[in-house]
């Protein structure tokens, strides 16, 4: 099973526990730009923080909502309650939004967009909008080429045309 192939690559020091599978190459590797910052991204909290008592319910959103009753032991931080949110569970400054190929998302709607990118191909990678055509697409998939930039969603919502 996989995650018995993921534990002993693990154990053998070849995966990365935070991020254990290598994603799928997005393009030519050898083309695209590489982040000029390798510095590893730690998360202080990988587990979610699950709504107080959302396990009981199926009614119950699991999504975290601060508990406001007034003898509730989760506001009131007894041990051994679920734990809450809080500042101190944030990423470091350094990495906080970075993708986990390094780079920083930058949305784009238009091929004009890239050319702001132009020097700064090392350290943003292109995202294409959800609202964005096929055609346009194309242009800027073509566009990000010529300038060196990495695409996120370089296959979304692209068809090839099949043969008849």
């Amino acid at each position: 099973p996989f995650w018995l192939k993921a534990r002993t690559l693990l154990a053998a020091g070849r995966l990365d526990r935070h991020h254990p599978l290598p994603k799928r190459q997005e393009g030519p590797a050898d083309e695209m730009a590489a982040p000029a910052d390798k510095r590893k991204i730690m998360k202080k909290r990988i587990k979610k923080f699950p709504r107080f008592q959302a396990d009981r319910f199926k009614r119950m959103n699991p999504a975290w909502r601060k508990p406001r009753g007034i003898d509730g032991r989760v506001r009131r931080k007894f041990k051994g309650s679920t734990l809450m949110p809080n500042i101190g569970y944030g990423s470091d400054k350094r990495t906080r939004f970075r993708l986990k190929n390094g780079f920083y998302k930058f949305l784009v709607n238009r091929p004009a967009d890239l050319e702001m990118l132009l020097m700064h191909n090392e350290k943003y990678a292109v995202e294409i909008a959800h609202n964005v055509g096929a055609k346009k697409r194309k242009e800027i998939i073509e566009r990000a080429d010529q300038l060196r930039l990495t695409v996120t969603n370089r296959f979304a919502r692209l068809r090839t045309e099949e043969g008849a």
